[in-house]
């Protein structure tokens, strides 16, 4: 079995990492090596993270169920959404 230890990168705790991350992407445009994505890309790979999160069906519950509680103690939204379902 392959060992679990951390090591190197991974082993630096996560504000490290994000300030080694973040000079890395500044020297990137620097150097004009960096990707500039097209709104077309960006959208593309929108679409794709999102299809992705909604095939997890644990997660979209959760996020459901959440949603659901932090909308009903809204006590004016669930009143309006009362009268319109009265209406209809």
């Amino acid at each position: 079995m392959a060992s679990t230890t951390k090591r190197g990168f991974a082993a630096m705790d996560e504000q490290k990492q994000r300030d080694i991350a973040r000079e890395g992407g500044r020297a990137a445009h620097q150097s004009g090596h960096a990707h500039e994505f097209t709104s077309q890309e960006a959208r593309k790979a929108g679409q794709k993270g999102g299809k992705a999160v909604s095939e997890d069906r644990a997660h979209m519950a959760e996020i459901g169920e959440k949603g659901g509680e932090s909308v009903s103690r809204d006590t004016r939204h669930m009143a309006e959404i009362g009268r319109e379902g009265g209406r209809h």
